[in-house]
């Protein structure tokens, strides 16, 4: 389906504390600058930050014309109360909240809409625009039996305009291109300068079958994310290798007068299935990074370079 989308997407996890804690003035300040940047699709989960990313989310594009930008939520995780006793502090995902409630995997009917339920209360809206499963990796029975059917339906009746799948990997995402109606996918990680798996069998079906891509991770988590390539791979320190392959892919760049974030931001978009770019941004700071780095040109030999030098497929 042709789905009306900014070519650059806000993602919302580190609004909801990942790994470190925002504050929520911060957060506020960060989806302004996003939207203010241009930035018109924005993406959130109930699991980012046990459903603060949604609550920030949507205080902050309250007042915002309803009609003037797209959000997409996703289902699959139920937020119920942690017992009584039970671990305190900072959750087990990685997310800087109080662990006073966890995650509970359901991709029932029941389950989708009651997530939907609750994350249009967090966000404050009647409506969203894109409702993704969200990671059915060890769920996929259910997920295509009960999950998928329940948001088509939802679809049909016209209360969301898309649906879709949202994952970590390539291979489930491609068979639910092929044994489903799903609108879009969101691949995380798997369409980057780093990973291309994507580009295999996912993102030619997307194309045939008219699925929208929303490429997602296109840092690898970090590894990207600066023209010195250091840290984390896929949210696990990044192996020698890896390092080793980036510093020649920052190397072409530097060559061209190009970043390595400027080229991982800009080397998705060169496959006509994608379209949007969803990027995770903490500040306003880094919206304004983002901006600028996409605002500026990547000379066609830097990908032919790329190609020449085996680091990118031709």
């Amino acid at each position: 389906m042709t789905f009306p989308l900014s070519t650059y997407g806000f993602g919302s996890a580190p609004i909801g504390n990942l790994f470190t804690a925002v504050g929520d003035d911060e957060a506020r300040a960060t989806v302004d600058a996003a939207y203010d940047a241009g930035f018109r699709h924005f993406d959130t989960a109930p699991h980012y930050g046990l459903g603060l990313s949604e609550r920030r989310l949507g205080a902050a594009l309250a007042g915002r014309p309803r009609d003037s930008y797209t959000l997409s939520t996703k289902v699959g995780r139920l937020l119920v109360p942690a017992p009584a006793g039970g671990p305190a502090g900072r959750d087990d995902q990685g997310f800087d909240v109080p662990a006073d409630l966890r995650r509970v995997w359901d991709f029932s009917r029941d389950g989708v809409r009651r997530s939907l339920e609750e994350s249009l209360l967090r966000l404050g809206l009647d409506a969203v625009d894109i409702v993704l499963i969200h990671d059915p990796d060890d769920h996929w029975e259910q997920a295509v039996s009960e999950a998928y059917p329940a948001l088509a339906e939802l679809r049909d009746q016209g209360v969301v305009k898309a649906v879709g799948v949202g994952m970590n990997q390539s291979e489930m995402l491609t068979r639910f291109v092929r044994e489903t109606g799903v609108d879009m996918v969101m691949p995380a990680g798997r369409h980057t300068l780093l990973d291309r798996s994507g580009a295999e069998e996912l993102l030619p079906l997307c194309l045939e079958r008219g699925v929208s891509v929303l490429a997602a991770g296109v840092f690898n988590s970090g590894l990207l994310a600066t023209h010195e390539p250091s840290g984390t791979y896929d949210y696990a320190p990044a192996s020698e290798p890896l390092l080793a392959r980036a510093r020649r892919v920052a190397a072409v760049c530097e060559r061209h007068g190009v970043t390595l974030p400027q080229a991982a931001l800009a080397f998705p978009l060169r496959h006509p299935a994608v379209a949007s770019v969803v990027v995770g941004v903490r500040s306003a700071d880094e919206v304004a990074r983002n901006a600028a780095l996409v605002a500026r040109p990547v000379p066609e030999d830097l990908w032919a370079d790329l190609v020449a030098e085996g680091l990118i497929p031709g």
